[in-house]
């Protein structure tokens, strides 16, 4: 696929945004919210973005993928972007635990 097509992406992005705002309703459905296993989920999540990007990149400097320029820059925006959003949930989570430590008894 070496045209970017707009559209295509927008429903890509919108199909994601839906998904998106659907789990948590399906984890509410199973009864337990399990925070370890959505934190373990978004992480592996975040690999598996940064795997596929490092995985596009090669194949496209070797020459053995017929992907875009534009589609390997994308794929490595998203992984950079969910990096950093996972960065910024775990400063959260430390500023957090630092919070309750520092609460007196």
């Amino acid at each position: 696929m070496s045209d970017m097509n707009i559209t295509q992406v927008l429903s890509q992005m919108r199909s994601m945004s839906i998904e998106a705002g659907n789990k948590p309703s399906e984890i509410q459905k199973a009864g337990q919210p399990d925070f370890a296993s959505l934190l373990k989920q978004s992480i592996n999540s975040v690999n598996d973005a940064q795997a596929t990007s490092n995985q596009m990149a090669t194949a496209f400097e070797t020459g053995e993928s017929d992907a875009s320029l534009a589609e390997v820059m994308i794929s490595m925006q998203k992984a950079s972007v969910s990096f950093q959003a996972m960065v910024q949930v775990r400063n959260k989570l430390v500023d957090a635990y630092k919070d309750v430590m520092n609460m007196p008894m």
